[in-house]
């Protein structure tokens, strides 16, 4: 499991919808090791393009544009994250530090 990857959860706790797409966002230091809960960001549909926001799609294995919302942060069991969809660019990650910078009021 790497930070950046992209895994489809069924059904996640807290939430209506069968299955969401969550991605990676815990430092790589901590997936090296048997932790067993990992931080991660939901990715839905629908997006305001606000500066916490990573618009994503197919280019990261989705079938349609979507947005990392990195307002939403959660903690999920690393055993829950079994469905890889994808993983994000370089580029992206770059962008997803941006985001978690903002939403985290991190200068």
């Amino acid at each position: 499991m790497r930070r950046g990857e992209l895994y489809r959860v069924r059904k996640p706790r807290g939430d209506t919808k069968e299955s969401r797409v969550f991605v990676v966002v815990s430092r790589q230091a901590l997936l090296k090791t048997g932790f067993s809960t990992v931080i991660c960001a939901p990715v839905y549909s629908h997006g305001e393009d606000l500066t916490t926001q990573v618009a994503v799609g197919a280019a990261e294995g989705l079938k349609h544009a979507s947005w990392i919302m990195c307002d939403n942060l959660t903690s999920l069991r690393r055993s829950d994250l079994t469905n890889y969809v994808g993983s994000l660019s370089p580029a992206r990650i770059q962008e997803l530090n941006r985001a978690l910078r903002s939403a985290l009021d991190l200068r």
